[in-house]
């Protein structure tokens, strides 16, 4: 992994995690906004690319800086333009209702079999996926029992990955890095191919490991060192330091360039 300030190339868009890689501790600092601020004043296109629910990126889209936003784990996209939200979803509302049936039973095992768990204080305003607290909003477990969650995602046929906070899981072929390349062709005409050259991506855990693996402009703040061990495709650079600053130098290094 290289120092940021070994970046030398332009790029029209950056994709980002939210999570820890733009917050701290849950909250979004002042310069991790004001750096998205920048990037947008400078015509490079920000797009969150994140777990996080529905009802988050339905604000995402509308008040941030932002081009669009690719949520649950690649579920969907909004993107908010001339006065129109524009939502597109993997799947139609009747797939998503048996789905959510599905995910309802493995709630139930997850919470029995897995003590110190919890759903995501968010759950309540998603539409493709159930979030397990492991550590946001419950004391953090260790890495035996978050693997517990996977393994009983899996069990029951459904995609698994794991966050900085939480474990997230659905039925369907798909992941962030889908989504945002079908967000990248339907919104802004680049292909898959174009789309490597033209974007970057900042993360920081090991559910944005697709998305290091297919860009090769690939970031991550430096807290991406707590999960080093459980990512085999590493991101190019990583900012010295952790969450919203760390953001803010990536941010830095790329205007620069």
């Amino acid at each position: 992994m290289k120092n940021l300030r070994e970046f030398k190339h332009k790029i029209k868009f950056l994709l980002t995690d939210i999570d820890d890689t733009l917050t701290d501790e849950g909250r979004l600092g002042p310069e991790a906004y004001e750096a998205l601020w920048e990037l947008s004043k400078n015509n490079i296109q920000v797009i969150p690319v994140t777990g996080r629910p529905a009802g988050w990126c339905e604000m995402i889209a509308r008040v941030w800086p932002v081009a669009g936003v690719v949520g649950e784990n690649g579920g969907f996209y909004f993107r908010y333009a001339n006065k129109k939200m524009i939502r597109h979803f993997v799947f139609d509302q009747k797939t998503q209702q048996e789905n959510r049936k599905k995910l309802e039973l493995i709630e139930k095992e997850v919470l029995a079999q897995v003590p110190g768990t919890a759903l995501a204080s968010d759950q309540f305003c998603r539409l493709m996926d159930l979030a397990i607290d492991f550590c946001e909003d419950v004391p953090a477990l260790p890495k035996t029992e978050v693997q517990k969650i996977v393994s009983i995602f899996q069990k029951h046929g459904a995609q698994a990955k794991v966050s900085s906070i939480h474990v997230n899981g659905w039925f369907g072929q798909y992941d962030k890095l889908t989504q945002s390349l079908n967000f990248l062709a339907k919104e802004f005409n680049i292909t898959a191919e174009e789309a490597k050259i033209a974007c970057a991506f900042s993360g920081d855990s090991p559910n944005d490991e697709p998305m290091w693996k297919y860009f090769p402009h690939s970031f991550a703040v430096a807290n991406v060192k707590n999960f080093i061990d459980d990512i085999q495709h590493k991101p190019n650079y990583v900012s010295i330091n952790t969450g919203g600053l760390g953001f803010a130098e990536i941010a830095q290094s790329i205007l620069k360039a």
